[in-house]
């Protein structure tokens, strides 16, 4: 059924209410970029951070709804069959997209390319369309394993190329994608385990690929440098060594990779992110050419299963981060220059807000431009679904309207 999305993107969406809770997180700072000791600078209220939070907030005291500061929101109604009436849903009745590849465009309509992880099925979701058929890929999505992640071409303007990161019967592997014809590999015989089967595809200023593969259930494998597992390798469009890489004809970018949640960037390409899950604790990364993963640039010992994330510290001094088992938005304040000033405001987990809004388990996150992300939702793979689950969901930063923010 056709998604309820009714007002015209021209605006920021309305802003979420603002909540002090804080997850439990264990910083291990690494402040190189800043070359500083830890130390905030004009940091966050205490009391009334910026919040990011998903478009469309019902509390929205837009145009015709009459809902003014001091009035109480109007409550969204819970979803009706595959008709969802939250306004950040832009689409519904899928299956576990654990993959999101976001269409660059001005806000309007935003649009993106959404993978289904066990049937590996793609699918364009676009704001006020249906979602529709864009192609299937054969995939063995036992275990955490299948289609988990997408990245369009750096150059799919003018190509129109996909990325997907795929698991097989064999091996984990990435293939290209062009609409109406069968995918093509570009990189094989990644490692495959019962477990480590996750990748990330991301994409730097430079136009190469990057893509960061689990370790096979092999934490060993992270640190083997004859091993394509648990590294962020950097090649080209053809799967090879892409050039500048830090050492010439290899195709190895960083290596400790263990259970990749998401790759992102800032538009300029300046500071690069990766997420992974570690045995003991989830982590934030910074990632630079040649230097192993080993001080994260934050941790988590709660191990909330960190996925995508998103800079928007241009916009707002936040890296928001989507979490999959414990179904929220982390958004951890950060630097131009890329040190952590201090814990991530937690949003969209059911407790803060007017009213409480929440999503479930959220997983790959994509940027459409600065201003706008979307990302997708797991909650029929261990989660609690709804009827208009698994759904595509838009994401925007704001400031707080009670204060806080930067000056």
């Amino acid at each position: 059924m056709r998604t309820r999305y009714r007002r015209k993107w021209t605006a920021p969406l309305a802003m979420l209410a603002c909540g002090a809770l804080m997850l439990s997180g264990c910083a291990e700072f690494d402040n190189t970029a800043a070359g500083q000791k830890f130390t905030p600078v004009n940091p966050p209220s205490p009391e009334v951070p910026p919040q990011i939070g998903p478009g469309g907030e019902a509390g929205d005291a837009g145009p015709g709804r009459g809902n003014g500061p001091n009035q109480t929101p109007t409550p969204v109604p819970p979803p009706q069959g595959c008709k969802d009436f939250d306004k950040a849903v832009i689409a519904t009745c899928l299956d576990t997209i654990a993959a999101v590849a976001a269409i660059p465009g001005d806000g309007s309509a935003p649009s993106a390319l959404a993978g289904e992880r066990k049937s590996g099925r793609i699918l364009l979701a676009a704001a006020e369309k249906d979602p529709a058929d864009w192609a299937t890929i054969s995939v063995d999505g036992s275990g955490d394993g299948g289609l988990t992640s997408l990245a369009l071409s750096p150059g799919f303007a003018e190509d129109q190329l996909v990325f997907a990161y795929i698991t097989t019967p064999t091996d984990n592997r990435v293939v290209r994608l062009a609409k109406g014809q069968a995918p093509k590999p570009v990189l094989t015989g990644i490692p495959k385990g019962s477990t480590g089967n996750r990748g990330a595809l991301g994409t730097d200023a430079k136009g190469a690929l990057l893509v960061a593969t689990g370790d096979a259930g092999n934490p060993g494998l992270a640190a083997d440098p004859a091993s394509l597992a648990g590294k962020v390798l950097r090649i080209d469009t053809s799967g090879k060594p892409a050039p500048g890489n830090p050492t010439p004809g290899s195709a190895v970018f960083s290596t400790g990779v263990h259970s990749p949640g998401g790759i992102c960037r800032d538009q300029a390409g300046s500071r690069l992110w990766l997420t992974d899950r570690l045995a003991d604790k989830d982590v934030l990364y910074r990632l630079r050419g040649g230097q192993p993963l080993t001080t994260p640039a934050w941790s988590w010992t709660d191990k909330p299963g960190v996925a995508g994330c998103a800079d928007f510290i241009g916009a707002t001094g936040y890296l928001s981060i989507t979490t999959s088992i414990a179904g929220n938005l982390q958004n951890l304040p950060v630097t131009p220059d890329g040190a952590v000033t201090g814990k991530p405001n937690v949003v969209m987990d059911g407790k803060v807000g007017k009213p409480p809004k929440t999503f479930g388990r959220l997983s790959a996150m994509s940027m459409v431009n600065p201003q706008i992300a979307l990302a997708g939702t797991i909650n029929k793979d261990g989660g609690a679904p709804v009827s208009s689950d698994d759904r595509v969901i838009i994401i925007t930063p704001s400031a707080s309207s009670g204060g806080g923010g930067k000056d």
